[in-house]
C-alpha cells in the first residue's frame, strides 16, 4: 500500500522508512527536516530544467 503525494515519494524514493526520534517535538523536528530537505530537492531540479531550457 502506497502513501498519498508527497509522503509516498518520500518513503518510497528516498529510501525514508521509519521515525528514529521519540516525543512530539522530535518527530515534529524530523518531518520537518525530511520535507525541507525534499523541497531543496525539487527546488534544485526545477532550477537545472529552467537553466538548461534557456
Amino acid at each position: 500500500m502506497q502513501s498519498e503525494g508527497t509522503f509516498g515519494i518520500m518513503k518510497n524514493n528516498r529510501w525514508y522508512k521509519r521515525i528514529v526520534r521519540k516525543g512530539m517535538e522530535q518527530v515534529r523536528l524530523e518531518i520537518f527536516l525530511v520535507s525541507i530537505g525534499h523541497n531543496l530537492y525539487k527546488y534544485h531540479n526545477k532550477r537545472l530544467r529552467l537553466k538548461k531550457a534557456a
